[in-house]
């Protein structure tokens, strides 16, 4: 299990490396939106093998505000970004 935890460890922190060069480079808006949210989704799936990691659902909580904020963020800026091009 410990080598399954580091492994995933390893590839979300590479692709959030990876996501963060998108995010800074990104020419408009929703590329750095899309990259944000695929930054949360990070986090998100970070927690999820630290709860499975540790056997604790304490997390659960937190994976359920993170996807919250992610949707209702990721919403918010599309609609009025849409608004913006009008």
């Amino acid at each position: 299990m410990i080598v399954v935890a580091v492994v995933a460890g390893v590839l979300l922190s590479a692709a959030a490396l990876i996501t963060g060069y998108r995010i800074l480079a990104g020419p408009g808006t929703l590329d750095r939106v899309v990259g944000i949210d695929s930054i949360i989704a990070m986090a998100i799936c970070g927690l999820a093998v630290w709860a499975a990691y540790s056997r604790d659902t304490s997390v659960v909580p937190a994976i359920v505000a993170l996807s919250l904020v992610g949707f209702l963020g990721s919403a918010a800026v599309t609609r009025y970004r849409v608004r913006d091009d009008r």
